[in-house]
Order: C-alpha cells, then structure tokens, then sequence
C-alpha cells in the first residue's frame, strides 16, 4: 500500500527530524517526554531497526518510520514547491487511519513527530549562570546514582532567561576531585517542559567509593558534585554515616545548618520532606532580623506549575543548601509543604473539589520531579508519582522510603486533635499497595538494620500531659488501624531492629515505639528519631515550658529539644549511634553549632539510650 509523495514528506522527513533526540536518549540514558504529559516514551539507539519498545507492542515510532519508508507505505520526498491536493490530504488521513488501527497509541506519536520534533536543539552563549541553582546526586546505588541539575540563568524571570526549546548539555563524572580521570562522560538534553532540568542515571561504576561529577552547557560550566556509590546490596558493610534533614521554610531562618551538613562528608543524606513551603510570603517588619529582611517568599500562595518552579528557585539559590547538595546523594521524600499544608490524598485543608485539588497536585507533583535527583521511575504521571522505594546499604541497612501523604484516608475529626477520640476509624496511610510492598520487604529483608524512612511521628504520643489522651491526628497515631496493621507484622514476623525516621514537627524526638504504649509492660517493637527542622520554626528553644510534663506523660519517649539543626546517625552492626546537632540561632549568620545529645540503640534491643 502506498501512500502519496505528500504524505511521504511527512512521514520519512520524521527520520532526520528524530536522529539528534534519538542519540541524545541514548547517550544520557534518559526518556523524553512527548505527547501528553502523562505519556513516557523511551527514544531507540540508532541503527533505527534496533528498537527499544514504548507501547508494549516492541515497536517504536523510529522504527516504523524506517519500516515504512522502506517497504512502501511511502514513497519520495516530493519536489520543493508543490501544494498538497485534496486528494493527496484525504489519503493521508486514511493512511493516518490504517497506521492507528494497525500500531495503536504508537502511531499517534508517529504522526505527530513532525510537530513535536520541528524545532532544533537551541544553540545557546550564555552570559548569565545557567547554573545559579546548583548541582545534586541522589539515589545511590552499588553501580551508579543520578545526577542533576537545572537551568536558569534568570531562575525569576517569565521563561527562566531560556528559550524555549530542548537545550545539550555535557556531564562528565570523575574518580577524582581534579577531574583528570573521566570514568563517563556524554550528553544530555534538558527538555523546556521540564523545567530545563536534567536527570541523568549514570551506571557502571565501582561500590563503595567516591566520585564527583559536573556539567557543561552554552559555554558555562557548573560547580562539581561529589557522590558516593553505596555497596552492592547483601556485600558485607561494617559501617555508614548519613544525615537526617528537611522542613527548612525560607523566610523562618537561615541554612546555616546545611553548611555543617555538608562539612560533614556523610555517605548520603535522607531528607523527610518540607523542601519548600507554599504559602505566600509575609513582608518584613520592625522585628524581623536584619539577616532575614530579604528572605522573603514572592508574594502569594503558590498553585501554578511555574509558582512552584519559582518557589523552588529561591530555595535552591541558598548557598549552603547548594552545598549540602553538592556534597553527598541525597534520598529524597517529600511531606505536606511540598504541595499544601497537611494534604492527604484527595483533600487539602481548604475543603478544594478533589478533582481541582488534582490540578495542584499535578503542577506540585511536576515541579518535585523537576528540582529532585530522582530516578525516571518517579516521573510522574498527571496527579501521581511513584515516590516509595528501597536503597539497601549492603548487608547493614535497608532504606526503605516511604510515602505517608499520596494514599492515606483523610485525617479524622477534621483534621482536629483536640478531643478527636474517634482514631481507629481511618483505614489507610500508605495505602495498600504500599503496605504491603513495606510488609514484603521487611519480611525478606536480610540487613541488620531495617529503616523506615518517612515523613510523620510514629510513635503514639500523648500531646497532653493533663487528661485523657490527645493525639497528633496527622501523624500516624491519628490513623490507629493501619498503624496496628504494620507495628503488628513487625512483631509477628519478629523484624529485627526496625528504626523509624521522622522529621515533620521541628523538635528532636527519640523514643521507642509500642503497638500501644498506653498499656504498661508492652514491648517495643522500633525505635524512633524525629529530627528537627533547618530552620522552620525559627531559632527554637531547648525546651518548652510543657515539654517535661510530656515526657512525665509518655514513658516511651526519651529525649525532647526545640532548636534547630539536623541528625548525623553513625552505624554499625552492633550500634545504631544519633548524634543531634543544633544550632544557637538560625536568624543571624554563622550560627554556633553543637552537639546536643547522643543517642544509641544496641543490635537486637529496641530500647534508646542517652549518652
């Protein structure tokens, strides 16, 4: 069957059109996004025959387009100046007709490639940084980790000072910090519907050691990055050195924390959520400091995506967070901040429709994937995004990232903890593919040490030490059921020293974690440490007023502290070691730093100790 010359201009010029995206896929081993947003199409290596499939037929667009200007469906291009007659065009829609009804969805992308591909790689002289918000690594693996970065010489501007077309940029990752020895190197395009940002999954490299990285485009070159490429999961690890971050609001203080971070050389970082905050800024006044007159959010809730690209623009300028960043891999989890205040599944806290809640949700989802060194698994799909995963660490730990937010009920008595007694009622919090991914994990898991690293306090605090019993009904004593569903496969199936990870609530917890820790004599089955903020919150305190009386209220928790900093945890086979860094202030630069406490738990015991 053939089609007519018009239609073959069409068609075979797709090859030409496809080559340089084709290569640039392949070279940085990434997707491009094409078509709908929620579609992800994976380009083919060159020779086009070779093809990698994208619509689970094994077929590709380049590949049909070699196909089919090789066996007839289409003919020669036809001669510069000649008009499309009617005819021409209705047999062009019903070859467009055959194409679908033969490949499916594959078609489709075929027939508009012409469109989607008509604009070339933009060739840019950049006299601005491109590179103003930093570089990053993140998920660590024995063999590799993901580097990133995004462009934006004008990181405020309409359009971020880029035009808007894709744009190459080189990478190159190196054994040593001098960069005489290149281990991989090559290309990848930074796509404008992305932000200009770029993923890439570099692979073949060695465990257990360092390496560092940067990148290069329109003639600018961008800060190195180290990373650290874990052990190959089960090989014998003796130790690991990581830190705890997040809830870091812009205006509330500065990052100095970050700085120590980074001056700490961690193998990798975990950081619990609250990256940015979405709430419009609040001018200064007579009491705001003087270090934080100009740290202010740009005026208004965020809800677009490019609100959200400019929130995450004026966080990622920070100077110790670029460094913080540029310093290890990071493990990434988002909370509520990252889209709205205490959102959960369907519902924000302002009473939305679910279905315009969906659009936040999508713009908020878009903008994370964009400024996170994510992996291609977590692109997300419209209002979704594939966000829990595991990283083994050897044979000493299993990390396994959680997500409290995307699949929980909503919170009970209306997101209400005053006198909420009605706890056992909401059924999910990870949802139940989710639960029973973590059930399955921490079953086969052979690590000494099994980690849930999540979001929101797990263990089932009394916030009122008069009484009765007032919960935090957005952590997961507020969702009672679904909290007893996995603390109870964890004793059941005897999962050897659990610990769980938190941030959320700007306060240092650390404790021990019960199925009901109002029934005296019950058994820990984890322990818990809950870092405290970076900076929201504000300077803090040691303690508050209420504090002791909480502990008095809860045996199970075993230290308290209200300033702001981050958690360093050392381990072992034998010793689970968290040392808690605070800081003086965060509302004047260079605050001093220091080791509040020291906390420990020994292999096999599930109790903390101090000191």
């Amino acid at each position: 069957m053939l089609a007519d010359r018009a239609t073959a201009a069409v068609f075979c010029s797709y090859l030409t059109k496809m080559r340089p995206y084709a290569e640039a896929a392949r070279a940085s081993r990434l997707g491009l996004v094409i078509g709908k947003p929620t579609q992800k199409y994976q380009l083919p290596a060159l020779p086009l025959r070779q093809s990698r499939e994208i619509d689970g037929s094994g077929r590709t667009s380049v590949h049909l387009a070699s196909w089919m200007c090789q066996t007839g469906w289409v003919a020669s291009k036809k001669s510069k100046g000649q008009n499309m007659s009617q005819r021409s065009y209705d047999r062009a829609q019903h070859t467009r007709r055959q194409l679908i009804r033969r490949f499916g969805a594959t078609a489709g992308v075929f027939v508009a490639a012409p469109l989607l591909f008509r604009e070339a790689i933009a060739q840019v002289a950049f006299t601005d940084d491109p590179f103003q918000l930093g570089v990053a690594s993140g998920e660590a693996a024995g063999n590799g980790f993901v580097i990133w970065t995004r462009l934006a010489p004008k990181p405020f501007d309409i359009g971020f000072g880029l035009p808007g077309q894709p744009i190459e940029v080189e990478w190159e990752v190196a054994s040593d910090e001098g960069f005489r020895t290149i281990v991989r190197a090559d290309k990848a395009i930074a796509n404008p519907m992305m932000a200009h940002s770029v993923h890439v999954e570099v692979e073949g490299l060695s465990p257990s050691r360092p390496y560092w990285y940067r990148f290069r485009a329109g003639g600018a070159q961008s800060p190195a990055g180290r990373a650290k490429t874990t052990p190959l999961a089960g090989a014998p690890t003796p130790r690991a050195k990581f830190a705890v971050v997040g809830c870091q609001h812009y205006e509330s203080g500065l990052y100095t924390a970050y700085r120590h971070v980074a001056a700490a050389e961690p193998d990798f970082v975990f950081c619990y959520g609250d990256y940015i905050y979405e709430n419009g800024g609040t001018p200064a006044s007579a009491t705001t400091p003087p270090a934080l007159a100009n740290r202010r959010h740009l005026p208004g809730e965020i809800f677009s995506v490019d609100d959200y690209r400019r929130r995450y623009s004026q966080y990622k300028s920070d100077p110790d967070l670029k460094a913080a960043h540029a310093a290890a891999a990071w493990y990434p989890v988002w909370d509520d901040h990252e889209t709205d205040n205490n959102w959960a599944s369907e519902w924000d806290e302002k009473g939305t429709p679910p279905e315009l809640f969906r659009s936040r949700k999508q713009a908020a989802f878009q903008a994370y994937y964009e400024h996170m060194p994510l992996r291609r698994s977590s692109l997300p799909n419209g209002a979704s995004l594939q966000l829990y995963r595991r990283a083994p660490i050897g044979d000493l730990i299993d990390l396994n990232l959680l997500d409290t937010r995307q699949y929980r009920s909503n919170q009970p008595c209306n997101d209400q903890s005053a006198g909420c007694t009605d706890l056992d009622s909401a059924p999910h919090f990870l949802g139940d593919a989710q639960e029973a991914w973590l059930k399955q994990g921490l079953s086969a898991s052979r690590a000494r040490w099994n980690v849930l690293a999540q979001q929101v306090v797990m263990m089932d605090l009394d916030r009122d030490a008069g009484e009765g019993y007032r919960a935090n009904v957005d952590s997961w004593a507020g969702y009672r059921t679904p909290r007893g569903r996995v603390l109870q496969h964890i004793a059941d199936a005897r999962i050897p020293n659990v610990v769980v990870l938190t941030g959320d609530e700007h306060v240092n917890y650390a404790g021990e974690v019960h199925l009901d820790s109002r029934k005296p004599g019950s058994n820990p089955v984890a322990v818990e440490f809950t870092s405290t903020s970076i900076s929201s919150g504000g300077d803090g305190q040691d303690l508050s007023p209420n504090d002791q009386a909480v502990m008095g209220a809860n045996a199970s928790l075993k230290f308290v502290n209200r300033q702001r900093g981050f958690m360093l945890c050392n381990v072992t086979k034998d010793r689970w070691e968290t040392s808690v860094h605070v800081l003086d202030k965060v509302s004047e630069p260079d605050g001093k730093i220091s080791t509040r406490a020291t906390l420990s738990v020994t292999s096999g015991s599930n109790r903390v100790t101090i000191g």
